[in-house]
């Protein structure tokens, strides 16, 4: 039999001369959004082509979460996944779940590279040095890092709001929180290389930079002579720039000094995140937060006096160790007196390593499931409330992307007010990356509805 040698070679070599390629799962919040384009970066930058996580791929990052239960299951499936993709794959876990749990990685089969929550950076060089049967451990102690590890991005296009991150750790130990184990104390960024990656991004476009870190509160604690306020005053000097977000914050960050300077600073957005987690003081001391219902609204209500349209969202735990009836209420009276425009609700789930996972009086999961219920009723009430009051109002929005919201091919663009409310209206891509005046005429749903004001376009 005559074999064509010729068609042979070509396909060997066109099969192993390729790039190699990566494909990445990212799970959980922002700072890992932000970990995840550095790294891919980083693999570009060695000639790595990035694929689609369900494509084939030479390498697949699972970048991992553990703040519950449910994320560590589905760092889990995404291991098995990517193996099934391509069993000679090389599959590399990193992140928070690797970080305080790599013995359990360990025992996935086909995951051959356990990368904690530092050392991303050499993370290109330890696939490099590695084959699809080799299994290696590069988690360190994380409690002895105390540098800010720098990753930065350098390229991220197509897009009108970027996250930068400003810190690394958290040194608050909540009674029920795994974070502080998985990312360590408190590391802040250099405040000169934040503007210069400030600078980067605004080079490429972005109008809308979003600062976000495990514990944005707690930057500068560990520099000494600068902090947050610092860093709002000096990314707000870069001309490009027109809105600053901040990721969560806690509530004992405003004080009078903080609020009296970024009330002078118009490109911070009216909006902030304070997790609340419980609106039951006799809860919160459990869980080790270090305020109190009054103090917390409190200050809501000293913001709300220094900035016009403000808007708070929050986190709340429902079913925590020995939550009551009697403190559950007083969870939703709470909740129903500050009128957040937005709530995100969570069953509270054990993690192993915390104290709280020891408590007494574990809540039945019964129980968890009829409060969660009641509670996301509760404030999907408030939130649309909220919305209604915009009514008939003429609000700036930066539009991101196109959408087909009723699946008809007839496309609208959606955006967010300062105040991060969602918004749709009518138009094209001409609108991308612009502040934008809308006029709303209705909601649906926690959105919006809105018509480009003409005088503007």
């Amino acid at each position: 039999m005559k074999v064509d040698l010729k068609l042979d070679t070509e396909a060997f070599f066109g099969k192993y001369n390729r790039n190699r390629s990566v494909a990445i799962y990212t799970l959980g919040c922002k700072v890992n959004q932000y970990e995840t384009e550095a790294m891919l970066e980083l693999f570009m930058a060695e000639g790595y082509e990035v694929v689609e996580q369900h494509e084939f791929a030479d390498v697949y990052i699972i970048n991992t979460c553990t703040v519950t239960s449910l994320s560590d299951k589905k760092s889990r499936q995404f291991m098995r996944r990517a193996k099934r993709l391509n069993p000679d794959g090389i599959v590399a876990v990193v992140g928070c779940y690797a970080q305080v749990s790599p013995d359990e990685v360990k025992e996935i089969e086909g995951v051959n590279l356990i990368l904690g929550t530092n050392d991303r950076k050499k993370i290109v060089e330890f696939v490099n040095e590695i084959s699809s049967v080799d299994q290696i451990v590069k988690v360190e102690d994380i409690m002895s890092v105390t540098e800010f590890e720098e990753l930065e991005i350098e390229n991220v296009q197509g897009r009108t709001r970027a996250f930068l991150k400003i810190q690394e750790g958290c040194n608050q130990y909540c009674s029920y929180c795994i974070i502080p184990y998985a990312r360590g104390p408190i590391r802040s960024r250099q405040l000169d290389n934040i503007v210069s990656e400030a600078k980067r991004l605004e080079a490429h476009g972005f109008k809308e930079l979003v600062l976000t870190g495990i514990h944005v509160a707690s930057y500068g604690k560990d520099l000494g002579d600068v902090g947050l306020l610092d860093v709002l005053e000096a990314v707000h000097e870069i001309q490009g720039i027109e809105r600053i977000r901040l990721s969560s914050v806690e509530p004992r960050l405003m004080t009078d000094v903080f609020l009296e300077g970024m009330a002078n600073l118009p490109k911070v957005c009216n909006h902030f995140h304070m997790s609340l987690q419980s609106g039951s003081d006799t809860v919160l001391k459990r869980m080790n937060r270090k305020y109190d219902t009054e103090e917390y609204f409190a200050i809501i209500e000293k913001i709300r006096e220094k900035l016009k349209d403000v808007a708070f969202t929050t986190d709340i735990i429902v079913g925590f160790p020995g939550e009551s009836d009697k403190e559950f209420a007083e969870t939703l009276a709470f909740v129903e007196k500050v009128g957040f425009s937005k709530t995100h609700v969570f069953k509270y789930s054990p993690r192993e390593g915390t104290p709280a996972a020891t408590m007494i009086d574990q809540v039945d999961p019964s129980v968890k499931n009829v409060r969660s219920q009641e509670l996301i009723e509760l404030t999907t009430r408030i939130e649309n409330e909220y919305l209604r009051g915009y009514m008939g109002r003429e609000l700036e929005v930066i539009f991101e992307k196109s959408i087909d919201s009723n699946n008809t091919g007839q496309f609208s663009i959606e955006g967010f007010t300062d105040n991060y409310i969602r918004v749709i209206a009518d138009g094209d891509e001409s609108y991308f990356g612009k502040v934008t005046k809308v006029k709303i005429i209705g909601s649906k749903s926690e959105i919006l509805l809105g018509k480009v004001v003409p005088f503007n376009i």
